[in-house]
């Protein structure tokens, strides 16, 4: 154990499969796959369609997702499980509506989740597809207990779920407020429509009566997604992109993730001797929030859908690039970069091992809190508001096009040393995350911190002005620090930094890991700033 460093939860670890997700309900899923003989793509399914049951304040099948692979083989695999902007979603309506809303029927685009796991289903799975919608559809019809975390996130998005009654009636109280705690959320809706699911495939979410049921539902709502946009969505089989550091090589989703962002901080800031500075001090906590500016930059001016844009990766990522951004920061200065245009979104993460050394690093999303709020009809379907996400700014990265998958937040990392899985972790927090990410990645690569310790560490964010994820894209210039890095915060301060500091265990983002030992033992570990938990056997 690292010596200046408790963690307060067991480091969980075992040789024959790990799970680390962010409910208690979706890990035991997940792990009585692996103990049945399935693979950990088999597991991953299992927990992605749990947590969107008893996490429905942060993914379903009504969201998006990336699932990062590294199979036994040695194959790496990104699958872009995200939907398009639907065909009626044009800048023009959106402009003269006022703008894009957070919130309600025209938040919502189209899900590409379920076409995401029937992919991984159809290509890297062992087990049917039934047996892995079974516990979803259990939790869905028998209720999960009302937690803390659950009764926050309810209590404070009571007015985006009230006006829509499927949505009030299934996640709120009969007195309007957040369910008591240990209070049972029943969804008897999503559970038909999981088994539908479960008999006749994901297809028939997409096509079909099912479809048909969903769109009409959107449609009574005022929402844009047709018949047509579900038809229409497709999932994708990527492959990873990647950058080496410190020995490591560093493999991330590609665009339109912005996994590149992680990436990129990680290139510059290995330009500097990160392990000679003292772990939560302010001249280390200086660089990164730099790094992390700098980064920021580039992703607000080429972050989009590739399909639809040229992204100069390989110039982003090169030692080349990471050296003159790096070379631009300012040891005695933090710099003022506001980009073009900090959010705090409600995403979900999981990972996977499985005996024969097959990885998955998952993270799924409504986007906010409970998405749009909006229930597509008798579907039990929540609905993402992932079209706030979009610019309406001519000629940005990022604009708004019909057909087009918005730029996404989400990003699902591996670590490999040697050509060997060495970590897989990551977390949701909108443009929290890959900052977030960072500093785990350091915690556990320059100072040697379990992961555990390193989940359990106080951790900062840093905002920009113009930088959050959600429509109009604002933001303020603050650097929130946990109550941990408070003794930094003169030294910060000092430097020209905006210093916010919050309770301990307060701050953003809720972590999953899985770190892989040489001797075949995989270290589990789990954030306790939500519900989640990392089991291992």
């Amino acid at each position: 154990m690292h010596p200046a460093l408790r963690s307060h939860r067991p480091l969980i670890m075992g040789r024959r499969g790990a799970v680390a997700s962010n409910h208690p309900v979706a890990t035991k899923a997940g792990l009585d796959v692996l103990g049945a003989g399935g693979n950990a793509m088999d597991a991953a399914i299992a927990v992605s369609l749990a947590l969107g049951v008893v996490e429905p304040h942060m993914s379903g099948i009504g969201g998006d997702g990336f699932f990062h692979l590294h199979l036994a083989n040695g194959a790496p695999v990104c699958i872009n499980a995200t939907g398009a902007a639907p065909a009626a979603a044009t800048p023009e309506r959106y402009r003269a509506a006022g703008g894009i809303p957070v919130q309600g029927p025209l938040s919502a685009q189209t899900p590409g989740l379920l076409a995401g796991l029937a992919l991984l289903h159809a290509r890297h799975a062992s087990l049917p597809w039934a047996r892995l919608v079974a516990p979803a559809i259990e939790a869905a019809r028998d209720g999960f207990a009302s937690t803390h975390t659950y009764r926050h996130f309810a209590e404070e998005n009571r007015a985006r779920l009230k006006p829509d009654a499927a949505s009030r009636a299934r996640f709120l109280g009969p007195d309007g407020a957040a369910p008591p705690l240990g209070g049972l959320v029943v969804q008897p809706e999503l559970a038909e429509t999981l088994a539908a699911i479960a008999a006749e495939g994901a297809a028939g979410f997409y096509q079909g009566a099912l479809a048909r049921r969903l769109a009409a539902g959107i449609a009574a709502a005022g929402g844009l997604v047709a018949e047509a946009d579900l038809a229409g969505c497709m999932a994708e089989e990527q492959a990873p992109i990647s950058v080496p550091y410190r020995g490591f090589t560093l493999r991330q989703t590609p665009p339109n993730s912005t996994g590149f962002t992680f990436l990129q901080m990680l290139r510059i800031l290995e330009n500097f001797d990160l392990a000679g500075l003292d772990r939560d001090s302010a001249a280390l906590i200086h660089l990164m929030v730099e790094a992390k500016k700098r980064a920021f930059l580039d992703r607000e001016s080429h972050g989009a859908d590739p399909r639809g844009a040229d992204i100069p990766l390989d110039r982003l990522l090169s030692a080349e690039h990471a050296a003159a951004q790096a070379a631009l920061i300012d040891p005695k200065r933090a710099a003022s970069l506001p980009v073009r245009a900090m959010g705090e979104g409600d995403t979900t993460y999981f990972c996977v091992v499985d005996a024969a050394g097959n990885v998955v690093s998952a993270i799924q999303s409504l986007n906010s809190a409970f998405g749009s709020g909006v229930t597509a009809g008798d579907t039990g379907v929540l609905l993402n508001n992932r079209m706030a996400y979009w610019h309406l700014n001519p000629g940005h990265a990022n604009l708004l096009r019909p057909g087009m998958r918005v730029r996404h937040t989400m990003n699902a990392p591996i670590v490999l040393k040697d050509g060997r899985p060495w970590a897989v972790f990551g977390t949701p927090g909108a443009d929290n995350q890959v900052q977030v990410n960072m500093q785990v990645l350091v915690a556990m690569a320059e100072f040697g911190l379990d992961p555990q310790q390193a989940l359990e560490a106080p951790r900062w964010t840093s905002s920009q002005p113009g930088q959050a994820a959600n429509y109009p894209h604002g933001g303020d210039a603050v650097l929130t620090l946990e109550e941990g890095l408070a003794e930094a915060a003169p030294a910060l301060t000092a430097l020209g930094h905006q210093v916010r500091i919050v309770p301990p265990l307060e701050g953003p983002c809720s972590v999953e890991a899985i770190r892989l030992l040489e001797n075949g033992v995989r270290m589990a570990a789990s954030d306790p700033r939500r519900d989640g938990w990392a089991a291992a056997w």
